[in-house]
């Protein structure tokens, strides 16, 4: 059994706003193998007010009165929150116990870190999406990294740790697509109310990225970060050492150098190995969703 923390910026069903956080809330809610402890919300794909009242909203709607949700920080110049606070306190509760999912900035780990310095050392595992080794291109056009860059202060001091880090880079989620097949399998199974769910609430988003990307489909960013938790036979393993300083970290860049002697060494998988498998467990742990 996984204890998890997630930490994400969900703005599933806000308009032109990404919904892979809510597509791996779902994820995480679906698995009976995953013990939720808790899901704190941070900025990145919107602010924090935004984030956490359609976090708030999303709950309401799936009915989730029995796991704890706690508004984290608005900004890099105000750490402190009612998330790192939890955060703390969990794994002072459950030390060396708790994998902590983080999908959006990473100020809420960094106020935790600075509530109780002991903070990164009381974790099983950090697992994280962002940061890019080099250009991200969809389709011709350049995408800036949303995550990492958020808080680069915040992110040297998660990534320069010491904990066990694994890193779902942009790059491993262009693999992820979730396209017309995965589309017409929410559209096909009405007899499914949680696929209905997330219909609604992605078909919006499935529409902008046709007309800004001119693809069929969008990315499972969150979600690979979340199969990787819970499946990480489906990656292969790639230690790296990285040297990135707080500099390259405000556009997310992973800085790599594997003979540098100062570098902080994290695990950068490149694959996934099967992705009809990867997608199929997906469906299956939603559709455990009531």
């Amino acid at each position: 059994m996984h204890k998890i923390i997630y930490d994400c910026d969900n703005t599933m069903g806000v308009k032109e706003r990404d919904v892979d956080d809510g597509l791996t809330l779902l994820y995480l809610l679906g698995r009976n193998d995953i013990d939720l402890l808790g899901v704190t919300t941070t900025y990145g794909n919107s602010t924090i007010d935004i984030v956490h009242n359609n976090t708030i909203q999303m709950f309401q709607d799936l009915g989730i009165n029995n796991i704890p949700l706690h508004k984290g920080a608005p900004s890099p110049n105000h750490r402190q929150s009612a998330a790192a606070e939890f955060l703390v306190d969990m794994t002072k509760k459950y030390p060396g116990e708790i994998t902590l999912l983080a999908t959006g900035s990473l100020t809420n780990l960094y106020g935790a870190y600075k509530l109780d310095n002991n903070f990164f050392d009381n974790l099983k595992e950090i697992v994280l999406m962002g940061g890019i080794v080099k250009p991200l291109i969809i389709n011709g056009k350049n995408l800036d990294e949303l995550n990492f860059s958020c808080d680069p202060e915040a992110t040297y001091k998660v990534l320069s740790s010491n904990a066990k880090v694994t890193i779902l880079t942009g790059h491993i989620c262009l693999q992820a697509v979730f396209g017309e097949a995965e589309f017409d399998r929410l559209m096909n199974n009405e007899s499914i109310k949680i696929y209905q769910y997330i219909k609604q609430k992605t078909l919006p988003w499935y529409e902008f990225i046709m007309k800004e990307f001119g693809i069929k489909g969008f990315y499972n960013w969150d979600v690979v970060s979340a199969v990787y938790v819970t499946n990480p036979e489906l990656f292969d393993e790639n230690f790296q050492k990285v040297i990135s300083s707080t500099e390259d970290l405000k556009t997310g860049y992973l800085k790599i150098d594997p003979d540098s002697s100062t570098g902080y060494v994290v695990n950068i998988p490149t694959i996934i190995k099967d992705i009809h498998k990867f997608n199929e467990i997906i469906f299956e742990a939603w559709k455990n969703v009531n």
